[in-house]
């Protein structure tokens, strides 16, 4: 078993380590400052559609031979559009228009699987594969991350009000509309740059573990956002070690950092109050 020591030499020595660690970061703290925003909005549901309804974009992409970014992106903001036409021209719940689109897309996604020639790859963007990340896959993410920081800092006002109240909101004169469809591009560019660290199947967890751990410590937005991103950032460099040490699959190691997380300040978080409650059950 690597030591921590051995762990850090090994940054030092190996290019696609180093990658890894970049990448894996960024993601960490991308991902905990959109997922803030999902689950304060109740919309856990949808980040998992999105995160899923992107896979027939990416297998377009692989099979035309243009960047994933933007099939994903089509595919990922056409399933947030369906989602809301079918809600609001029909008498089902929105939850049940998310089961039925997402799970359609994602059955999409494993069809056009099976027809392209690039499979083994498809296979990484399933399960994730962080220590093959290209130069271009880092450029990438560092430019989905910019955008991140960038829509959060000039649409903190927006996005503050129409996360808490969507009433007032529209009284004010916000169009909700319109900032609930850039959250969602948004969100699919996230998820698009995390598919190279832990993988459609568990985007979702990074999306909402480390924001539902940081909203565990605070009720003020702008704190929750830091938090999240920080507990990102030590679920992946965490995880990576993880991966390294024990010879783990990197996404489901940085996962189950993070879901540990989450259960720590479960049990010790002031806010959460575990240990009181529990005298309060025993008196």
């Amino acid at each position: 078993m690597a030591s921590i020591i051995e762990f850090f030499n090994a940054l030092t020595k190996y290019d696609f380590l180093q990658s890894a660690l970049l990448t894996a970061v960024m993601v960490g703290i991308m991902s905990g400052i959109i997922g803030s925003f999902i689950i304060l909005r109740g919309m856990s549901l949808m980040g998992d559609a999105i995160s899923h309804a992107v896979l027939p974009g990416v297998a377009v992409a692989y099979m035309l031979g243009i960047n994933i970014l933007l099939g994903a992106s089509v595919f990922g903001v056409l399933a947030a559009l369906l989602i809301g036409f079918v809600a609001s021209r029909s008498k089902i719940k929105t939850d049940t228009s998310i089961g039925v689109v997402f799970s359609a897309f994602y059955a999409l996604g494993f069809i056009l699987i099976s027809m392209a020639e690039s499979s083994t790859n498809l296979h990484h963007i399933l399960f994730g594969n962080i220590l093959a990340v290209s130069d271009s896959d880092i450029m990438t993410t560092a430019v989905v991350l910019g955008l991140v920081i960038l829509f959060v800092v000039v649409f903190y006002k927006e996005l503050l009000v129409t996360s808490f109240d969507e009433t007032y909101a529209r009284t004010y004169g916000l169009k909700v509309q319109v900032i609930h469809y850039a959250l969602m591009l948004v969100l699919t560019l996230v998820t698009v740059s995390a598919l190279q660290t832990v993988g459609i199947i568990l985007v979702v967890a990074m999306l909402i573990t480390p924001a539902a751990t940081a909203f565990l410590w605070t009720d003020k937005l702008n704190i929750m956002l830091v938090l999240s991103a920080v507990v990102g950032m030590i679920s992946a460099i965490t995880g990576l070690y993880f991966s390294y040490t024990f010879n783990w699959a990197s996404g489901p190691a940085i996962v189950i950092v993070a879901a540990s997380l989450f259960a720590l300040s479960f049990v010790f978080s002031p806010k959460q109050n575990f240990f009181k409650l529990k005298r309060s059950v025993a008196r």
